[in-house]
C-alpha cells in the first residue's frame, strides 16, 4: 500500500469518529460517506460541517454522492456533482467503474431537463429543483463532474460513456484519487524553483520591495503548474473555482488552440501576479532571465494558469504551435515585516471578480473589535477559515455575516443564494458601525435554530414542503418575533441585554419559531403558493426571488 493510500485511510477513519452517527449506515457505509466529506473539504477548503452539507447519497439519490449549486452569475450558474468509489482494504489499482460513469451521464442528461422526470430521494430533491428552477429562469448550468476514487482513472469504455453523451463543454469530467488528495493536503509546502522569463524585463527596487514585470511563454506557465500543482495557489482565494468551468477559460483556451490566435495570447490576457520571499537573476543579461525564486505563490491569475496547463496537457500534442504563445508576469519579493501587504495585493487584484471575500476582511478592523468584543460575551469569533475548528461557542465570520444580513437587514434571500456576495458588495451593509457583538451573537443563534430545523425537523415543519428552501426566511421572523417578545428594537439588543434575550429564546425557542412558522405559511397562502400541488421548483424559486419579502410586509 502506498503512503498516501496509508495517509487517505487515516483520515477518512478519523472522519468516522468525529462524525459519529451524523453519517448513516454500518460501519463500511460511515467510511464511504467519511471518504465523500474528506473528497469535499480538502477539494474546496472546507470545514467537515460545511463538507457535509453536499452529502445527498442514500436511495433515489440518482447516482450522486454529493452536490453543489452555485449562485447565478452573467445567466449562468455551477453545479458540482461528486460520485466516489471508496474500498477500505485496496491497493489503489481499481479503476473507477465505467458502468458507474454510464449511470452518472444519464442523470446529467435529465438532472438539466425541468420538464424530465427523475427518481430523488428528499435529501436531494430539493437542490435538484432548485437547479431546475434556475434552468426555467433562463441560467445556463456548467457542470462539474468529480469521480472520486482511492484506485485509478476510469478505463477507455468510461471515456466511451462521457464521449458518446455529447455535453461538450458544458459539462466537465474529472478525476480525484488518494494521490491527488494528498497533494492538495501538502500545498502548504514552501515551492521554491527557477523562471525562464523571455525578451526584456523590468526589475526595480520600489517601497522597500522588489519588482520584476516580464513575459513567461505558456509551456513554461504549464510545466510550472505540473511540477507543483495547487500548492502553488495556496494564497490564491480564487484556487477552487478552477475546478469549475467558466466563460472566460473557455476563451482561454479557444484562444490557445487557435493558431491564428494565441500568438496574441499576451494582450488578450490581464497576466498572473506572483509573490516571493526571494528572486536572484543575472543582472548583466540583457534579456531571457533565469529567475531563482523562493516560497514563490499565485496570488492572481490562477485560473489562467490551470486553463493553460489543462490545455497543453489536452491539447492536441504536435497539431498546435504554443511557441509564440506568452503571458504577462509580475513577481514581487516582499519584506518579511510586511505580511498583510500580501493580503492587501491579493484583494486588489481580485476585488474586481465575484469571489468570497471573508479571508481578505478578516484584518478589518471591525472584524477585530467584534472578535475582542464577543469573547466578552463568551464566544470566540472565528475571523479566518484556518482557525480551530468551530463549536458551539464559535462564531465564524461567514456564519454571522450571513445571519445579520437574513435577520436583521431583511434580506433572507440574498444571503441564502448569493453568499458570495457578502464580504464583497454586502460588507459595509452588513458590519455597519453600530453593529455590536450582542447583535452578532443573537442572530447566530436565532440562525442555529433554523438550519436546525432545516436538518433535523421538528414536529413544528415536519409536513412543510418549502423546509429547505425556508431557514433564512424564518431566522428573520424568529428575530422579529424575538425582539417583540423582549420589548426591544434592534438598537436596543446591545451587551447589557444579551443573557435576558438569550434566555429568553431558549425558553420559549419552540413558541418563536412556531410564531413564524404561521407568519411564512401565511404569505405563501397569499401568493397561491401552499397547496400540496405546487411544485419544489415554484417554491424555490418564490424563497430565491424574495418574493415572499413584499407579503410578510
Amino acid at each position: 500500500m502506498s503512503i498516501n493510500l496509508s495517509v487517505l485511510g487515516q483520515r477518512v477513519q478519523t472522519l468516522v469518529g468525529q462524525l459519529g452517527d451524523r453519517l448513516d449506515g454500518d460501519a463500511n457505509r460511515k467510511a464511504s460517506s467519511a471518504f465523500v466529506v474528506e473528497c469535499v473539504r480538502t477539494l474546496f477548503d472546507l470545514d467537515p460541517d460545511e463538507a457535509l452539507e453536499w452529502l445527498v447519497d442514500g436511495g433515489g439519490d440518482a447516482g450522486i454522492d454529493a452536490m453543489d449549486v452555485g449562485e447565478p452569475r452573467d445567466g449562468e450558474f455551477t453545479v458540482t456533482l461528486l460520485q466516489a468509489k471508496y474500498k477500505q482494504r485496496d491497493d489503489g489499482e481499481s479503476a473507477f467503474p465505467a458502468n458507474s460513469i454510464q449511470r452518472l451521464v444519464g442523470t446529467v442528461g435529465a438532472l438539466f431537463d425541468p420538464y424530465k422526470l427523475l427518481e430523488m430521494n428528499d435529501t436531494i430533491a430539493p437542490k435538484i429543483e432548485e437547479i431546475r428552477s434556475l434552468v426555467a429562469d433562463g441560467n445556463i448550468p456548467r457542470v462539474h463532474v468529480l469521480l472520486c476514487n482511492n484506485g485509478r482513472r476510469w478505463n477507455d469504455e468510461g471515456d466511451f460513456h462521457i464521449t458518446n453523451a455529447r455535453f461538450g463543454d458544458q459539462v466537465r469530467w474529472e478525476h480525484i484519487n488518494h494521490d491527488r488528495l494528498i497533494s492538495l493536503l501538502q500545498r502548504q509546502k514552501p515551492v521554491s524553483d527557477r523562471l525562464s522569463l523571455a525578451g526584456k524585463a523590468i526589475v526595480e527596487d520600489f517601497q522597500f520591495t522588489r519588482v520584476l514585470v516580464g513575459r513567461m511563454s505558456v509551456t513554461e506557465v504549464a510545466a510550472l503548474m505540473d511540477r507543483h500543482g495547487d500548492r502553488l495557489l495556496e494564497r490564491n482565494i480564487r484556487r477552487y473555482l478552477g475546478l469549475s468551468d467558466s466563460r472566460v477559460n473557455a476563451a482561454i483556451r479557444t484562444t490557445l488552440l487557435d493558431a491564428s490566435q494565441n500568438p496574441f495570447f499576451y494582450f488578450f490576457n490581464n497576466g498572473v501576479t506572483m509573490v516571493c520571499s526571494k528572486f536572484a537573476h543575472n543582472a548583466l543579461q540583457a534579456d531571457n532571465y533565469s529567475v531563482q525564486v523562493e516560497d514563490l505563490q499565485i496570488i492572481n491569475g490562477g485560473q489562467t494558469c490551470k486553463t493553460l496547463q489543462q490545455t497543453l496537457r489536452d491539447g492536441l500534442p504536435g497539431m498546435v504551435d504554443f511557441s509564440k504563445a506568452y503571458v504577462l508576469v509580475r513577481l514581487y519579493q516582499l519584506p518579511e515585516d510586511a505580511p498583510n501587504i500580501v493580503q492587501r495585493i491579493t484583494y486588489a487584484t481580485n476585488s474586481q471578480n465575484p469571489v468570497d471575500l471573508r479571508d481578505l476582511r478578516a484584518n478589518d478592523e471591525i472584524q477585530q473589535k467584534l472578535e475582542l468584543a464577543l469573547k466578552e460575551l463568551d464566544y470566540t469569533y472565528k475571523r479566518k477559515r484556518d482557525q480551530h475548528t468551530a463549536d458551539t461557542a464559535t462564531i465564524t465570520s461567514s456564519v454571522a455575516a450571513e445571519a445579520i444580513f437574513a435577520i436583521w437587514r431583511r434580506q433572507p434571500h440574498t444571503a441564502k443564494f448569493y453568499r458570495r456576495t457578502l464580504f464583497n458588495q454586502h460588507y459595509d451593509d452588513i458590519f455597519i458601525d453600530s453593529l455590536n457583538a450582542a447583535q452578532v451573537a443573537v442572530a447566530t443563534l436565532l440562525f442555529r435554530v433554523a438550519e436546525n430545523e432545516r436538518k433535523r425537523p421538528s414536529t413544528t415543519t415536519q409536513d412543510k414542503r418549502y423546509r429547505s428552501y425556508a431557514a433564512h426566511f424564518l431566522a428573520m421572523l424568529m428575530g422579529e418575533e424575538l425582539l417583540r417578545r423582549a420589548g426591544l428594537n434592534l438598537d436596543d439588543l446591545k451587551p447589557s441585554r444579551f443573557t435576558q434575550v438569550r434566555k429568553l429564546l431558549e425558553d420559549e425557542r419552540a413558541d418563536i419559531l412556531s410564531a413564524a412558522v404561521r407568519r411564512l405559511d401565511s404569505a405563501l397562502a397569499k401568493l397561491a403558493l401552499d397547496g400540496p400541488d405546487v411544485s419544489l421548483q415554484r417554491l424555490s424559486a418564490a424563497f430565491r426571488r424574495g418574493d415572499l419579502l413584499a407579503a410578510l410586509r
